[in-house]
Protein backbone atom coordinates (compact mmCIF):
# COMPACT_ATOMS: atom_id res chain seq x y z
CA UNK A 1 0.00 0.00 0.00
CA UNK A 2 3.19 2.37 0.87
CA UNK A 3 4.79 1.92 -2.22
CA UNK A 4 1.19 2.57 -4.12
CA UNK A 5 0.91 5.61 -2.50
CA UNK A 6 4.02 7.02 -3.19
CA UNK A 7 3.87 5.77 -6.38
CA UNK A 8 0.54 7.70 -6.99
CA UNK A 9 2.30 10.80 -5.39
CA UNK A 10 5.25 10.90 -7.95
CA UNK A 11 2.43 10.62 -11.22
CA UNK A 12 0.62 13.68 -9.45
CA UNK A 13 3.59 15.51 -9.42
CA UNK A 14 4.28 14.41 -12.59
CA UNK A 15 1.58 15.45 -14.04
CA UNK A 16 1.32 18.92 -12.09
CA UNK A 17 4.62 19.69 -13.54
CA UNK A 18 3.99 19.40 -17.31
CA UNK A 19 0.41 21.06 -16.89
CA UNK A 20 2.51 24.04 -15.30
CA UNK A 21 5.02 23.56 -17.94
CA UNK A 22 2.06 23.83 -20.84
CA UNK A 23 0.18 27.02 -19.18
CA UNK A 24 3.69 28.95 -18.47
CA UNK A 25 4.37 28.37 -22.69
CA UNK A 26 0.85 28.93 -24.30
CA UNK A 27 0.97 32.44 -21.52
CA UNK A 28 4.15 33.38 -22.57
CA UNK A 29 3.43 32.65 -26.90
CA UNK A 30 -0.33 33.48 -26.70
CA UNK A 31 0.17 36.83 -29.36
CA UNK A 32 2.91 35.05 -31.51
CA UNK A 33 2.12 32.69 -34.63
CA UNK A 34 2.91 29.54 -34.56
CA UNK A 35 5.86 27.58 -37.09
CA UNK A 36 4.06 25.20 -39.31
CA UNK A 37 6.97 23.12 -38.28
CA UNK A 38 6.45 23.33 -34.75
CA UNK A 39 2.67 23.25 -33.66
CA UNK A 40 3.92 22.34 -29.96
CA UNK A 41 5.94 25.70 -29.67
CA UNK A 42 4.25 26.70 -26.35
CA UNK A 43 5.23 22.95 -24.56
CA UNK A 44 8.16 23.50 -26.12
CA UNK A 45 8.88 26.96 -25.26
CA UNK A 46 8.20 25.60 -21.52
CA UNK A 47 10.75 22.57 -21.51
CA UNK A 48 13.03 24.28 -23.26
CA UNK A 49 13.21 27.20 -20.02
CA UNK A 50 12.95 23.76 -17.60
CA UNK A 51 16.30 22.25 -19.68
CA UNK A 52 18.17 25.67 -19.91
CA UNK A 53 17.71 26.21 -15.83
CA UNK A 54 18.56 22.78 -15.60
CA UNK A 55 21.80 22.65 -17.62
CA UNK A 56 22.94 26.11 -15.61
CA UNK A 57 22.30 24.77 -12.57
CA UNK A 58 24.34 21.27 -12.97
CA UNK A 59 25.21 20.28 -16.45
CA UNK A 60 27.72 23.49 -17.69
CA UNK A 61 28.87 23.34 -13.58
CA UNK A 62 29.59 19.58 -13.87
CA UNK A 63 31.21 20.32 -17.39
CA UNK A 64 33.31 22.89 -16.44
CA UNK A 65 34.56 21.09 -13.81
CA UNK A 66 35.42 18.42 -16.02
CA UNK A 67 37.47 20.63 -18.39
CA UNK A 68 39.30 21.74 -15.69
CA UNK A 69 40.39 18.68 -14.11
CA UNK A 70 40.76 16.90 -17.26
CA UNK A 71 43.55 17.33 -19.52
CA UNK A 72 42.94 18.35 -22.87
CA UNK A 73 44.84 14.55 -24.36
CA UNK A 74 42.68 12.88 -22.13
CA UNK A 75 38.97 14.76 -22.98
CA UNK A 76 40.21 14.22 -26.46
CA UNK A 77 40.56 10.56 -26.19
CA UNK A 78 37.35 10.22 -24.44
CA UNK A 79 35.47 12.06 -27.12
CA UNK A 80 36.95 9.45 -29.07
CA UNK A 81 36.39 6.52 -27.49
CA UNK A 82 32.65 7.04 -27.76
CA UNK A 83 32.68 8.08 -31.32
CA UNK A 84 33.99 5.25 -32.24
CA UNK A 85 31.44 2.84 -30.10
CA UNK A 86 28.73 5.68 -32.29
CA UNK A 87 30.23 4.16 -35.79
CA UNK A 88 28.57 0.63 -34.84
CA UNK A 89 25.04 2.40 -34.70
CA UNK A 90 26.30 4.27 -37.89
CA UNK A 91 27.83 1.25 -39.58
CA UNK A 92 23.97 -0.53 -38.93
CA UNK A 93 21.71 2.44 -40.46
CA UNK A 94 24.59 2.48 -43.08
CA UNK A 95 23.41 -0.75 -44.30
CA UNK A 96 19.82 0.04 -43.63
CA UNK A 97 20.34 2.95 -46.68
CA UNK A 98 21.93 0.71 -48.69
CA UNK A 99 24.86 2.91 -48.23
CA UNK A 100 27.64 -0.35 -48.73
CA UNK A 101 30.96 1.91 -48.84
CA UNK A 102 29.72 4.24 -45.95
CA UNK A 103 29.08 0.88 -44.16
CA UNK A 104 32.48 -0.33 -44.89
CA UNK A 105 34.38 2.72 -43.95
CA UNK A 106 32.41 2.65 -40.35
CA UNK A 107 33.22 -1.63 -39.90
CA UNK A 108 37.10 -0.64 -40.77
CA UNK A 109 36.71 2.44 -38.53
CA UNK A 110 35.65 0.58 -35.86
CA UNK A 111 38.16 -2.34 -36.33
CA UNK A 112 41.25 -0.06 -36.51
CA UNK A 113 40.45 2.14 -33.80
CA UNK A 114 39.24 -0.92 -31.58
CA UNK A 115 42.80 -2.53 -32.09
CA UNK A 116 45.72 -0.20 -33.06
CA UNK A 117 44.05 2.67 -32.00
CA UNK A 118 43.32 1.72 -28.22
CA UNK A 119 39.86 0.69 -27.82
CA UNK A 120 39.08 3.95 -29.59
CA UNK A 121 40.74 6.17 -27.65
CA UNK A 122 43.29 7.52 -30.75
CA UNK A 123 41.38 7.96 -33.97
CA UNK A 124 43.70 6.50 -36.32
CA UNK A 125 41.01 5.70 -38.95
CA UNK A 126 40.93 9.26 -39.94
CA UNK A 127 44.14 9.14 -40.16
CA UNK A 128 44.42 6.89 -42.61
CA UNK A 129 41.45 8.22 -44.55
CA UNK A 130 38.09 6.20 -43.26
CA UNK A 131 35.82 9.54 -42.90
CA UNK A 132 33.34 9.49 -39.94
CA UNK A 133 29.53 9.47 -41.16
CA UNK A 134 27.59 8.45 -38.13
CA UNK A 135 24.44 7.94 -39.36
CA UNK A 136 21.69 7.06 -36.77
CA UNK A 137 18.20 5.99 -37.07
CA UNK A 138 16.23 9.18 -37.76
CA UNK A 139 18.36 9.94 -40.52
CA UNK A 140 17.78 6.23 -41.73
CA UNK A 141 13.75 6.85 -41.62
CA UNK A 142 14.40 10.41 -43.30
CA UNK A 143 16.04 8.28 -46.05
CA UNK A 144 13.11 5.62 -46.52
CA UNK A 145 10.53 8.93 -46.84
CA UNK A 146 9.68 9.45 -43.34
CA UNK A 147 8.74 13.06 -42.95
CA UNK A 148 10.26 15.04 -39.88
CA UNK A 149 6.86 15.61 -38.64
CA UNK A 150 6.56 18.26 -35.83
CA UNK A 151 9.90 19.69 -33.77
CA UNK A 152 9.87 18.53 -30.62
CA UNK A 153 12.16 19.71 -27.32
CA UNK A 154 12.70 16.45 -24.71
CA UNK A 155 13.37 17.22 -21.48
CA UNK A 156 16.72 16.79 -20.30
CA UNK A 157 17.16 15.39 -23.60
CA UNK A 158 16.89 18.60 -26.14
CA UNK A 159 16.06 19.27 -29.47
CA UNK A 160 14.97 16.41 -31.49
CA UNK A 161 11.30 15.87 -33.70
CA UNK A 162 8.61 12.62 -33.81
CA UNK A 163 10.33 10.70 -36.21
CA UNK A 164 14.07 11.56 -34.42
CA UNK A 165 12.13 10.77 -31.44
CA UNK A 166 11.04 7.49 -32.64
CA UNK A 167 14.52 6.36 -34.01
CA UNK A 168 16.31 7.31 -30.97
CA UNK A 169 14.75 3.55 -30.14
CA UNK A 170 16.74 2.38 -32.65
CA UNK A 171 19.72 3.50 -31.56
CA UNK A 172 19.80 2.87 -27.90
CA UNK A 173 18.83 -1.05 -29.29
CA UNK A 174 22.43 -0.50 -31.36
CA UNK A 175 24.13 1.09 -29.04
CA UNK A 176 26.74 -1.23 -27.05
CA UNK A 177 27.02 0.88 -24.03
CA UNK A 178 22.91 0.23 -23.68
CA UNK A 179 23.23 -3.82 -24.08
CA UNK A 180 25.75 -3.72 -21.25
CA UNK A 181 24.29 -6.33 -18.41
CA UNK A 182 25.87 -4.48 -15.84
CA UNK A 183 24.30 -1.70 -14.72
CA UNK A 184 26.42 0.73 -13.07
CA UNK A 185 29.30 0.26 -16.16
CA UNK A 186 26.52 1.16 -18.52
CA UNK A 187 24.68 3.95 -16.72
CA UNK A 188 28.82 5.30 -15.41
CA UNK A 189 29.58 5.38 -19.18
CA UNK A 190 26.51 7.37 -20.30
CA UNK A 191 26.42 9.78 -17.61
CA UNK A 192 30.47 10.53 -18.51
CA UNK A 193 29.58 10.48 -22.28
CA UNK A 194 26.68 13.45 -21.61
CA UNK A 195 29.47 14.91 -19.49
CA UNK A 196 32.14 14.73 -22.59
CA UNK A 197 29.53 15.87 -24.86
CA UNK A 198 28.16 19.17 -22.61
CA UNK A 199 31.92 19.95 -22.01
CA UNK A 200 32.66 19.83 -25.69
CA UNK A 201 29.70 21.67 -26.25
CA UNK A 202 30.46 25.25 -23.67
CA UNK A 203 32.09 27.33 -26.26
CA UNK A 204 29.27 26.99 -28.98
CA UNK A 205 26.37 27.71 -25.69
CA UNK A 206 27.96 30.61 -25.19
CA UNK A 207 28.49 32.17 -28.18
CA UNK A 208 24.41 31.32 -28.92
CA UNK A 209 23.34 33.05 -25.81
CA UNK A 210 25.50 36.04 -26.68
CA UNK A 211 24.28 36.10 -30.52
CA UNK A 212 20.82 35.40 -30.65
CA UNK A 213 17.64 37.32 -29.91
CA UNK A 214 15.49 34.38 -29.38
CA UNK A 215 17.65 31.32 -28.21
CA UNK A 216 14.43 28.59 -28.97
CA UNK A 217 13.84 29.72 -32.73
CA UNK A 218 17.91 30.14 -33.06
CA UNK A 219 18.17 26.66 -32.22
CA UNK A 220 15.32 24.57 -33.16
CA UNK A 221 16.09 26.35 -36.84
CA UNK A 222 19.59 25.10 -36.30
CA UNK A 223 18.77 21.83 -35.19
CA UNK A 224 15.87 21.19 -38.11
CA UNK A 225 18.36 22.52 -40.56
CA UNK A 226 21.29 20.47 -39.70
CA UNK A 227 18.82 17.08 -39.52
CA UNK A 228 17.77 18.38 -43.10
CA UNK A 229 21.17 18.58 -44.35
CA UNK A 230 22.06 14.99 -42.83
CA UNK A 231 19.16 13.10 -44.32
CA UNK A 232 19.65 14.09 -47.71
CA UNK A 233 23.98 14.27 -47.07
CA UNK A 234 24.30 18.01 -47.31
CA UNK A 235 22.19 18.22 -50.64
CA UNK A 236 18.64 18.64 -49.44
CA UNK A 237 16.13 18.92 -52.49
CA UNK A 238 14.89 22.63 -52.75
CA UNK A 239 11.36 22.39 -52.13
CA UNK A 240 12.49 21.40 -48.54
CA UNK A 241 14.89 24.54 -47.91
CA UNK A 242 13.67 27.06 -46.47
CA UNK A 243 14.42 30.64 -47.85
CA UNK A 244 16.23 32.17 -45.16
CA UNK A 245 20.07 32.74 -43.96
CA UNK A 246 20.17 29.05 -42.53
CA UNK A 247 20.91 27.85 -46.15
CA UNK A 248 24.12 29.29 -46.45
CA UNK A 249 25.22 27.50 -43.33
CA UNK A 250 27.49 24.09 -43.86
CA UNK A 251 26.79 22.04 -40.80
CA UNK A 252 28.98 19.10 -39.74
CA UNK A 253 27.57 15.71 -38.60
CA UNK A 254 29.01 16.69 -35.63
CA UNK A 255 28.59 19.90 -34.77
CA UNK A 256 25.54 21.94 -33.72
CA UNK A 257 24.31 23.79 -30.82
CA UNK A 258 23.37 22.22 -27.66
CA UNK A 259 20.22 23.15 -25.84
CA UNK A 260 20.23 21.05 -22.71
CA UNK A 261 21.71 18.42 -21.30
CA UNK A 262 21.79 15.77 -24.15
CA UNK A 263 21.24 17.61 -27.77
CA UNK A 264 21.13 15.68 -30.13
Amino acid sequence: MMGMEIGSSRSGLLGSLVVSLLFLGCASSADRPLDPRDPLEPYNRAVFRFNSDFDKAFMQPIAHGYRKVTPEPVDRGITNFFDNIADVTSAVNNVLQFKMSRAGSDVGRIFINSTVGVLGFIDVATNVGLPSYKEDFGQTLGYWGVESGAFVVMPLLGSSSMRDTLGMFGDMATDPMFNLREHQIRWGLVGVRLVDQRADLLAAGKIVEDAAIDPYSFRRDAYLQRRLNLVYDGNPPADKVRDDFWDEIEFDSNDAPGDGAGAR
